[in-house]
């Protein structure tokens, strides 16, 4: 792969055949992943860096891309994780006063394929009516071949389903975000253990704002690492790939809730709180991806509009409470509804402190209507050390 400037022919070719041509954005080369869109009209930075976003091609509905640039304070992670970027007008140079380089200049960097000039909104209704699906971006040379050629590369790579990629977005190392980092001057009241299957920078922030020290920990961590770091509270983040391989994860959320911890997990950390309650999982037809997606809140009727990326969903009752299927874990209600096309959105536990969203309350480019669900898990670890305390004065009696 060669990163060059200028702009060459481009091609994006979908499984079922179809092509659209365009020209070269970021770098030259090929890219291969899932074909999805995007409804988000800001935050195109966030997006690429966010690491569910990681072995897909992203296609941008708003048809502006670039026009405020890159800088070094709104990335999510340390990288771009989208394997490819599909655009329609790229902007020629950025304009904003916290620009530091251009959007191409950093595809380029990272080395990401790109392709500009697309009819994306005839491609958004192509993948809405026939699904998410294998993709690939070819530029330079790559786009010389037949298009024979080239649908035969994409069909030849893997699905989205059955793919287990924490390992592959998470950190290597354990680290802690600070409160004190963060604008808190209070005294420290909890600390999380926060499982990295693929979390955002802003995350982490959000908690540390309220004053939680959170103990970033990669996908593989164990309970016995939760339990030496004496946490009050486990939080699962968001993350790529099929829920279905997350088996580690699954047992690992069994333990915290057989211990009664008070549980927190966001989109990957829903659907792997569902399986764990011994709920199915099952892949969207193209997902939920943009940050204008309606929820209904059950408990309070508000609709929250929501930011989203999601290709799986939780498969669960969604009237009433119920047992969960493995009964020690009591009953369950589905506490959030898609307003599109009524996915769920979040379950909570009745019998046990957990509770989870398929959304992301930490959202850095908005909206922020569900940042209160942070507020809420500090009031579940509250209530959960009040009662220990209670317990641990009655023994003494």
């Amino acid at each position: 792969m060669t990163a060059v400037q200028g702009t060459e022919q481009a091609l994006l070719v979908l499984e079922d055949g179809r092509v659209f041509r365009g020209r070269s954005y970021g770098a030259i080369g090929t890219a291969l992943g899932e074909a999805v869109f995007s409804t988000g009209m800001s935050g195109y930075q966030e997006t690429l860096t966010d690491p569910s976003y990681a072995r897909q091609i992203i296609v941008q509905t708003f048809p502006h891309i670039g026009n405020t640039g890159v800088n070094d304070d709104d990335a999510e992670s340390t990288r771009i994780w989208a394997a490819g970027y599909v655009v329609r007008d790229a902007a020629r140079r950025p304009s904003n006063w916290r620009a530091q380089r251009s959007l191409d200049e950093e595809l380029r960097t990272y080395e990401v394929v790109g392709i500009q000039q697309v009819d994306t909104r005839a491609l958004t209704r192509h993948l809405r009516d026939r699904g998410a699906m294998k993709s690939g971006i070819f530029s330079g040379d790559a786009a010389k071949a037949s298009v024979e050629e080239l649908v035969k590369a994409v069909n030849a790579q893997p699905s989205m389903e059955g793919q287990n990629l924490s390992e592959l977005v998470s950190v290597k190392e354990a680290y802690t975000v600070e409160p004190k980092d963060h604008g808190f001057d209070g005294e420290v009241e909890f600390s999380i253990a926060a499982i990295d299957l693929g979390i955002k920078a802003m995350t982490p922030q959000r908690f540390a704002e309220r004053g939680v020290r959170v103990h970033v920990l990669p996908y593989n961590a164990t309970f016995e690492d939760i339990g030496a770091l004496g946490a009050d509270g486990v939080f699962l983040s968001n993350g790529p790939g099929d829920p279905a391989t997350a088996a580690t994860q699954v047992e690992l959320v069994r333990q915290v809730l057989d211990a009664k911890i008070p549980y927190f997990g966001i989109c990957f950390g829903n659907q792997i709180l569902g399986r764990a309650l011994g709920y199915g999982t099952y892949k969207l037809r193209f997902g939920h991806r943009g940050i204008n997606q309606p929820v209904l809140d059950k408990a309070t009727g508000k609709v929250e509009i929501t930011s989203q990326n999601h290709g799986f969903a939780v498969d669960a009752p969604r009237e009433g409470a119920a047992n969960a299927p493995l009964e020690r874990f009591g009953r369950v209600e589905v506490s959030h509804i898609s307003l599109n096309d009524s996915v769920v959105e979040g379950l909570a536990c009745l019998d046990i402190p957990a509770f989870s969203v398929q959304y992301h309350p930490e959202a850095a480019s908005g909206p922020h209507d569900a940042s209160h669900l942070f507020d809420r898990f500090i009031t579940n670890m509250r209530a959960a050390k009040n009662t220990a305390a209670t317990a641990s004065t009655q023994g003494e009696k």
